[in-house]
């Protein structure tokens, strides 16, 4: 019946559409989590080693500053982005979108703390490679937080494996599209059949 086949084709898209959605939830959440924790490690590192001499036969202080001890606000940002990435699984809708704004502005401060730590007139041997791994990390957190705001709200839910597409016809549509008469309780078992199996990821078309 053309009728039911078109309902066939409207289940399959919705649960390809919320693949596509899970998919893209996951990557985003990966950005951010890897892009904090990411910053976070790299604040911990010795960004500038300063030695003092003292007289001898004394040997000279070796004074090891981290980003951390540079920036304090640095390692905070940057596990309060890892626990936001986290907390994404947990929104939908316009939550989520809220968060993922708030997860890109966190993360770009996180990307100027390292981006300081590049140009800063700093004291004894400076190590650059640390807080570029922070404006790095900070930046891919960034990009996934405002993935996260532009796109989340049509992201599925943890938890949510199917969503059921939203009904375009009043319940006694199908009765008025065959005039043969009303639905057999075949029909309606095969519809219930076809839900069961798009709740466990399978494909109800196929044979």
């Amino acid at each position: 019946m053309p009728g039911g086949r078109g309902r066939w084709d409207e289940l399959v898209s919705g649960g390809e559409r919320s693949v596509v959605g899970r998919r893209a939830l996951t990557y985003a959440v990966l950005l951010c989590l890897a892009g904090a924790g990411l910053a976070l490690w790299a604040a911990t590192r010795g960004w500038s080693v300063e030695l003092t001499v003292r007289p001898a036969p004394l040997p000279p202080v070796r004074d090891t500053r981290s980003g951390a001890s540079l920036l304090p606000w640095l390692p905070a940002l940057a596990l309060v982005t890892l626990a936001g990435g986290g907390a994404v699984l947990a929104t939908r809708g316009r939550l989520r979108r809220v968060l993922g704004a708030l997860l890109g502005v966190l993360g770009l401060a996180v990307a100027a703390g390292g981006g300081y730590g590049l140009v800063a007139d700093v004291s004894g041997a400076v190590s650059r490679q640390w807080p570029a791994l922070c404006l790095l990390g900070g930046l891919l957190a960034a990009g996934g937080g405002w993935w996260t705001a532009v796109r989340g709200g049509d992201w599925p839910a943890m938890g949510a494996r199917y969503e059921r597409p939203a009904r375009s016809a009043p319940q006694d549509a199908p009765a008025q599209s065959d005039p043969t008469g009303p639905p057999t309780p075949l029909a309606g078992r095969r519809t219930t059949e076809a839900w069961d199996a798009l709740d466990r990821g399978e494909d109800p078309t196929a044979d």
